[in-house]
């Protein structure tokens, strides 16, 4: 039998859609989140972006944004990204460095993604920005724990 070329015209398979049914009712759920104005503006697989406007009850004695809202801000995108596997997932750890100051006012996004995952841990970097410049005003590192199913 004569090899035959590949069929170039084929059209493959879809890729199934991922379930993000988990995650999206994890942030549906979290009041924390949503009790500080933060909106989910991007839910993926690996991925999470959220958005949140700093209020004047989040400034602290310096007219600067607390670093505690921050961290809160990049924690809830974080959690977006390393449960939209669809396993129960928590932090482990966590590390931020601040990188400027933020602002009463200022609209800052913070972008979560999953760097690597392995066995039941995993690691996901968070960038938070200042929307008005793109001003990076924060890095966040997290550790995650997926839970063995109940």
């Amino acid at each position: 039998m004569a090899d035959r070329p590949p069929d170039h015209d084929a059209t493959p398979e879809p890729e199934p859609e991922p379930d993000l049914t988990h995650v999206r009712a994890m942030w549906a759920d979290d009041q924390a989140s949503r009790g500080l104005g933060m909106e989910a503006t991007v839910v993926e697989v690996d991925r999470g972006v959220v958005r949140m406007t700093v209020t004047e009850a989040m400034v602290n004695g310096h007219d600067i944004a607390h670093g505690g809202f921050i961290f809160t801000l990049a924690d809830s995108a974080f959690a977006l990204a390393c449960n939209s596997r669809g396993q129960l997932t928590v932090a482990a750890g966590a590390d931020i460095t601040f990188v400027t100051s933020a602002r009463r006012g200022d609209v800052l996004l913070a972008d979560a993604r999953v760097r690597t995952a392995y066995g039941r841990s995993g690691i996901t970097d968070v960038t938070v920005t200042r929307e008005s410049d793109g001003a990076v005003v924060a890095e966040f590192r997290g550790r995650s724990r997926s839970l063995p199913p109940r």
